[in-house]
Parts: structure tokens; sequence; C-alpha cells
């Protein structure tokens, strides 16, 4: 087949093209890189910057170059809005890709109307990016998001595009049940975990006796509030006042893909994503190298991947005491619970995620879309 990954949420799109074509397919990734993270494409399809004038310059290019994206067997979307541009300008470029291929898939990745709508019904999570219970959190983010998405025009072109494409993969718990709660299409839905190339070789998690806890934290000060970064880091600061000579913290802030991935690889335990159920893209590639995930870990998750046995993410509850006791306990059975849990977290990925089962995924369902 041929196929066009159409933009970028972190790595997704570059790690499952990578394995469609370990199964012979022709795969295009085209996409801005997912902004300063700069993750791998074939077409950049990067804006300058959001200046006015760079904006138009951006729209006038997309337009004189967008019939490149023609005869592909499937194009997948990584969002509704797949371009470095408002909404109300997706629609021309939506149209010529339906006209000009055979099938549209629309991936649920990230934040989208649904998800929002899921967020704020109070109901179909205890915890979110938008919700405490009944209560909603409130940020500059998250206003912003729910502004756009909920009501605005990204919403309602979203809306569009969810009821034209001709499929809608969810990657995450989160995600999926979101679209099952609320989406008209659910008929539409399939579940697909994120993919992540996963290494050959089983690592070699022996440790020192007593020897420091190293732990690993990326910090994005623009959306520190809104993934809950900031609570993981007064707590991870707490430990290390509380136990100076014990734990060893790297914070990456705001630094690309390959230097993130250097910092993290001398590391045991990663935070991340602290209203999450479920590990995403950045705790799933620090999984696959035997990192801890300490963050969204949810029965609810195993449930949906049809995991029984292994439980290697430190599920916390999305308050500082909880991960701070959390890292307490790790910190004081560290020699006989990180090589477990490392063991454990490199096992999980290639069950659930290895970027080949989950390519083989989504060429059946690819398939089935073309032959139906």
């Amino acid at each position: 087949m041929k196929i066009l990954l159409l933009g970028e949420y972190s790595n997704v799109h570059h790690t499952l093209a990578l394995g469609l074509r370990s199964l012979g397919h022709e795969v295009t990734v085209a996409s801005n890189g997912d902004g300063w993270k700069s993750y791998p494409r074939d077409i950049d399809l990067r804006r300058p910057s959001k200046s006015v004038w760079h904006g138009l310059y951006y729209y006038l290019k997309m337009r004189a170059s967008w019939k490149r994206f023609s005869g592909y067997d499937v194009v997948q979307l990584i969002n509704p809005i797949f371009l470095d541009l408002k909404a109300e300008r997706h629609p021309w470029f939506y149209r010529y890709l339906r006209q000009h291929n055979k099938r549209v898939v629309l991936g649920a990745f990230g934040m989208d109307h649904y998800y929002v709508k899921a967020c704020l019904d109070f109901k179909t999570f205890r915890y979110s990016d938008f919700n405490m219970g009944q209560h909603e959190r409130h940020s500059a983010d998250n206003d912003e998001f729910k502004r756009d998405w909920l009501h605005g025009a990204k919403g309602l072109w979203g809306d569009h595009v969810v009821h034209d494409a001709d499929a809608i993969v969810a990657g995450l718990y989160e995600y999926y049940v979101s679209y099952q709660a609320h989406c008209p299409c659910a008929g539409k839905l399939h579940f697909i975990p994120f993919p992540i190339v996963c290494g050959c070789e089983e690592p070699d998690f022996t440790r020192q006796a007593s020897a420091p806890l190293r732990i690993f934290i990326g910090v994005q000060r623009a959306r520190s509030v809104y993934k809950g970064t900031d609570i993981m880091l007064r707590a991870v600061e707490r430990l290390e006042r509380d136990f100076p000579d014990e734990v060893q913290v790297a914070r990456a802030e705001s630094v690309p893909f390959s230097r993130y991935v250097e910092m993290m690889e001398h590391s045991e335990v990663i935070l991340d994503q602290l209203y999450s159920y479920t590990p995403a893209m950045n705790a799933l590639e620090a999984m696959s190298r035997g990192l801890i995930t300490v963050g969204g870990g949810e029965p609810e998750h195993y449930q949906l991947l049809g995991e029984r046995t292994l439980r290697p993410i430190i599920n916390v509850q999305p308050h500082e005491q909880s991960v701070y006791e959390a890292l307490v306990h790790l910190l004081r059975h560290r020699d006989t619970l990180v090589p477990q849990l490392r063991r454990e977290s490199v096992l999980y990925v290639r069950r659930h995620h290895d970027h080949i089962r989950v390519a083989r995924a989504y060429e059946s369902l690819y398939r089935q879309l073309l032959n139906p």
C-alpha cells in the first residue's frame, strides 16, 4: 500500500512509518516535526513563525504544493488540525485529500472535541487534564483548549472530519473512551496502541547496592500546570531535600527529542503525565529502555489492553503527596524493586507497543477499509 501519515504528535507517525515500511509498504511522513521536538519526517511542513505574514506565506506555499499529496491508498491525519493553520483554513486541504486519495483515517491521539467533552462531563474520568472529580481544572491552557475545541472553530471542524473520515483510531485509553462516550460515529472507532521501537537485546538492570536512585523529569514550562509537571517537580525537589545523598535528578527543559533521549538513558525512573490514566509516547519510549514510569497506570487501561499480570507503572493520584510517597517507597526498596520494575517495563512495551505488532494492526485496518 501507498500510505501518507500527515502530522505528528510525540513521534507516533514516524515510528508507525518504520513499522509499516518493514512490512513492505510505501510510507511518507509529512509534518512539522511536532514543533521544537523536531521528530523525523520525509516532508517538512513547518511554519516559519506565528506571525500573520508567515501565516499567509505558509498558506500559499501549502496550496501551491498540496497536489503532491494525491494518489495514496490511505491518508492518516494526526488530528483534525493537521497543519499550522487556523481551523477555518483546513477545509480546502481536507477536501483535496478526500477527492484525490482512496481512504482517510483520523487519529484520536491528542486534544480534540470529544476528549474535552468527555473530561468535562465529570463522569467519564475520575480526574483528567480538565477535571478533578466534579470540579473543573482551570488554567490558561485549559481555558483556551475549552474555548477552541468545545465551542469554537476547531471543535466544529473536528466534528466534521470525524463524521466524514472512513475510520477513527484511538491510541490511548482516554481517547478511546472519550469517543465511545460522546461520538455518534463510534462504529468507526478502533483502538490500536501507540507504536514504540523496541531493542533486540535484554538490558542489564543490575545495580550497585544502595546506589542513588536516578530520576528523570521533562519540563515544558509553557504547559507545566496543564500536564501536572509543576506538582511532580515539587515532589521530586522535596525528595531531593529529604534524601540528598540517595537521589540524582536530571531535568530536561524543552530540549529536542535526541537530547531528551540522551538524558533519559542515564536514568532509572521517569515522571510523566500526572493527570493521565495511561503512559503516553514519552513514557513508553522510556519504558522500552528500562525506565520505570511514575504517572498514569490505572486499572482501566490494563483492562483495555487485556494485560492481566504485568503492573510495571507506579500509578499515582494527581497530588504532590501521592507522588512523593510513591518515590519514597521506591527509594527505600530500590535494590529489589527497581530491577524488577525495569524488566517488567521492557516486557510490557514489547508485549503491547512493539512497532511491528502495531503496524500489523494498522495494516489490517487499512486493508479492511480498502476491501470492505
